[in-house]
């Protein structure tokens, strides 16, 4: 979003720590991460033109959204988090990028530090090679390919609740993409950025309430990262099955890349992993609904035009989604909001907390689209 002047919406520093400077600087020859948004930046759209006045008045209903939405959420979930929780980071396309680069160098760390550990290790078969294949690699070309992705990313993302693995988490209002959609949706500015703003709040609460939540996640992705990266003899040994399977990212049902480069005991992982997002991302769709039209008049309307958009995406926008899988991300909001809905109407709300209890009852991939099943698991019963 930017004002007549071009100038970007002003977004507030991030006060977050900053990602593991000694795992960047270590990786920095191999990824460039501030190449990577530097990039970012540069090929970003900055987003809707609005005045000066205009930027700082949208800049503090998102800020006064993010604040409303909290005792609603509370109630809706019957979920208590701590009351100093940070206040909301609203930012514009180039703060979501650098704070999500900055998580993606903290993940990705100990996939560079396995690869370039079997490059340098004397005696490896693959040793010799591996070490040249690798420096071949420019970190500038890699940080611009990330930045070219990112900046794609970055203007889709209406909201987010950062992990932050290298940091203190936070939640993310993305000004300019919020300001987009409302336009594009033609809803009320006011009613669809607290809306916006539920949805994230019930992550922020999700990650807050259930205190080992954010670092089940964190660990299990960076196992599932760590296990995905190929040493250099199994990275020769698979060039030939990607390029043969390179087709299949673009089929619809597609994990998208992703597909063609995990092994079936990995792609167990990521359905693992796939099943707990699903969770909280329809448990979000479903409070964010919940809500009602008592805080947000014109909730319905704003629900029904926001669903056409997510299934009305065409042309070579599906084609990137695809390739990037983020069709499977728009299936976790439905899939998970249906297990959401069947759990509550079986057990009720108390009885679907629990399944903030403890990381084995999580719902699995197969309970996602089979409710009773979760139920019978963790409840017990016929």
């Amino acid at each position: 979003m930017s004002a007549a002047s071009d100038a970007p919406v002003p977004a507030v520093p991030d006060p977050r720590l900053g990602a593991d400077q000694g795992a960047q600087q270590g990786a920095q020859k191999y990824v460039d991460w501030e190449f990577a948004k530097a990039t970012g930046r540069r090929l970003v759209n900055p987003g809707p033109r609005v005045s000066p006045d205009e930027a700082a008045a949208i800049v503090a209903q998102l800020r006064e959204a993010a604040v409303t939405a909290r005792e609603p959420i509370a109630t809706a979930t019957r979920l208590q988090s701590p009351p100093d929780a940070p206040a909301a980071l609203v930012v514009d396309r180039a703060g979501w990028m650098d704070a999500n680069i900055d998580s993606m160098a903290s993940l990705v760390a100990p996939i560079i530090d396995k690869v370039t550990r079997a490059a340098g290790s004397p005696g490896h078969p693959a040793g010799r090679e591996a070490s040249a294949t690798v420096s071949a690699i420019s970190g500038k070309v890699t940080g611009a390919e990330t930045g070219a992705v990112m900046s794609f990313l970055a203007s889709k993302v209406l909201g987010q609740y950062d992990l932050a693995p290298q940091g203190a988490p936070r939640l993310l209002l993305v000004a300019p993409n919020i300001v987009q959609t409302e336009r594009e949706l033609g809803v009320d500015p006011h009613d669809f950025r607290l809306w916006v703003a539920m949805h994230e709040e019930t992550h922020r609460v999700q990650f807050t309430a259930v205190p080992w939540l954010r670092q089940h996640l964190v660990d299990r992705t960076r196992e599932l990262t760590l296990d995905i990266a190929p040493t250099p003899t199994e990275l020769s040994e698979r060039l030939g099955e990607i390029a043969r399977r390179l087709p299949e990212a673009f089929q619809p049902g597609s994990q998208g890349l992703a597909e063609i480069f995990l092994t079936p005991e990995q792609r167990t992982k990521v359905e693992q992993i796939t099943a707990v997002m699903s969770l909280l991302e329809g448990h979000a769709d479903v409070m964010m609904d919940e809500v009602g039209p008592s805080v947000i008049p014109s909730v319905a309307q704003i629900r029904e035009k926001f669903t056409h958009r997510r299934a009305g995406v065409s042309g070579l926008d599906r084609v990137i989604r695809r390739a990037l899988g983020l069709e499977a991300k728009m299936r976790q909001y439905s899939d998970g909001a249906a297990f959401v809905r069947g759990v509550v109407s079986r057990a009720g709300l108390d009885g679907f907390n629990a399944v903030w209890s403890a990381p084995d009852t999580l719902p699995s991939p197969s309970e996602i689209s089979d409710p009773e099943a979760w139920v019978r698991r963790v409840h017990g019963g016929g």
